[in-house]
């Protein structure tokens, strides 16, 4: 390793962050972008940064030897997160210290060395950065150190933006913001306006000292609602301080996110509800048909009848799989207790199962000689279905869905590649939330009720694998599976 970081490099790569971001990028594109000149400014071979939320972590962006690792989850309990979040904020771990899979999986592909530092918001950790480094290379200086501090700083004040971070909403860099704090006067001017008040409403204490509040105030002890003219909402409080002079305490927070999901299950049962009459309409039309003129239709006729009843429902049976898997938490996501076994042969047996219509659009390139797979076969049938179906709903009709698969030395994986509209970086996470749809209201161009990619991922990370999601070179989206190599 080089005695100094490469500066220039590093100056020149802010520079490029900074103007993606006057650009008005923002979220995991700048932080890729930002791992990129990380990886160069310390002479890494890769970058990883994780995201803590909802009780464990996930790597959100990768770079260099690290890229097949986006989308892996990682257990509050690994030793690698245990170690860093309890210890320095900054650290050099050698690989040999460490135990756990993710240590297993970097270990495999020649890591020896992690400089990793955590990013802090409020003295929250609200995620980590890794540089990756090779075995043989010497140990890492002060200056590297440094920039990989500076840089892990750097995303801690991206997510203090809430501008496209957390990639997931439910992190623990919510609770790391403080409620907005307003005093207001007799007069209903404000005397004082604090840090994180700038941060929900957009308004510097400049523009908001000696000004009305920009929302209602409600009386005192009650919680009121309100919607922003940018269309996030704010639920306020208020209370009367007491004193020689008459003034009142404000408190709000950013509550977008809730009335969001309140939106989202409004919306889930309405499209439920479509999903389910749908089929239901058209075997019951189907089937009346045959029952009222059986004797007279051609044989041709009572066929094409009986095999759209047959196609309906089985559309509607994988519908209430879903439903059922979602609702109650269980069902079809994976035997607990996975084996190895030859994934490509599990592939092409589930591709011969999908819908007719499916199958014309299908080209597999899966090579002989991979090594087996460990997890569970019969559940790749879900998974191949879930993903091409998703597939095949968001690319042009006639178009190829391609399956790919190869292997590694620590994991195996498969690939859906479509050649539809593509998915937004910022949405590669959101996708595989339950009931979560890119599109809402009588804007929706695409059916569905927002389950498949929540029961893909549920399946495989059952198994100890992975899915992600990436936008497609050229176009299209990019689904991909890993297993554990059996």
């Amino acid at each position: 390793m080089p005695d100094h970081p490469d500066y220039p490099s590093l100056i020149a790569g802010r520079t490029v962050v900074l103007e993606m971001i006057n650009s008005g990028d923002s979220g995991l594109p700048v932080l890729g972008q930002l791992l990129r000149v990380a990886q160069r400014s310390v002479h890494a071979d890769g970058m990883i940064f994780v995201e803590y939320a909802a009780g464990q972590g996930r790597i959100v962006a990768a770079t260099g030897i690290a890229e097949w690792a986006v989308g892996r989850p990682v257990p509050g309990s690994d030793p690698l997160v245990d170690r860093l979040l309890t210890g320095p904020r900054t650290q050099e771990l050698r690989r040999e210290s460490l135990t756990g899979e993710l240590a297993g999986h970097l270990g495999g592909r020649g890591v020896g060395r992690i400089l990793a530092a955590r990013s802090e918001l409020s003295g929250v950790a609200v995620g980590s950065l890794h540089a990756l480094f090779d075995a043989a290379d010497d140990r890492a200086g002060p200056e590297h150190q440094a920039v990989v501090t500076y840089l892990a700083s750097c995303i801690a004040h991206m997510y203090g933006d809430q501008v496209g971070l957390p990639v997931h909403g439910d992190g623990p860099v919510l609770a790391a913001l403080a409620d907005g704090l307003a005093i207001v006067d007799r007069d209903g001017q404000v005397r004082l306006w604090n840090p994180a008040a700038e941060q929900v409403i957009g308004r510097s204490a400049a523009e908001a000292l000696n000004r009305p509040l920009p929302f209602p105030v409600p009386p005192s002890g009650q919680v009121v609602d309100h919607r922003l003219p940018d269309g996030r909402w704010v639920q306020i409080t208020s209370g009367e301080l007491s004193g020689p002079v008459s003034s009142r305490v404000v408190t709000f927070r950013d509550v977008t996110d809730q009335h969001r999901r309140d939106h989202d299950r409004d919306l889930f049962v309405a499209v439920t509800s479509h999903e389910l009459r749908t089929p239901v309409t058209v075997i019951k039309g189907y089937a009346e048909t045959l029952s009222n003129h059986w004797d007279s239709l051609p044989e041709p006729d009572r066929r094409k009848a009986a095999e759209v009843i047959g196609q309906r429902a089985a559309e509607l049976a994988r519908l209430v799989d879903r439903l059922l898997s979602s609702a109650t938490d269980s069902g079809p996501v994976g035997d607990p207790t996975p084996v190895p076994f030859e994934l490509v042969d599990a592939l092409r047996s589930a591709a011969a199962d999908l819908p007719a219509d499916l199958r014309r659009r299908l080209a597999m390139e899966l090579p002989d000689g991979l090594p087996k797979a460990l997890g569970d076969r019969a559940s790749m049938s879900t998974v191949l279905t879930e993903l091409t179906t998703n597939a095949g709903k968001y690319a042009p009709e006639g178009t190829t869905i391609l399956v790919t698969a190869d292997a590694d030395p620590q994991t195996v994986a498969f690939r859906v590649i479509d050649q539809g509209v593509g998915i937004r970086p910022e949405h590669v996470e959101r996708a595989f939330e339950r009931f979560w749809q890119g599109e809402s209201g009588d804007r929706r161009r695409y059916p569905g009720a927002g389950l498949g990619l929540y029961l893909v991922r549920r399946i495989i990370e059952r198994q100890k694998g992975w899915v992600s999601l990436r936008p497609h070179e050229g176009g299209g989206t990019v689904a991909e599976v890993r297993l554990p190599r059996g």
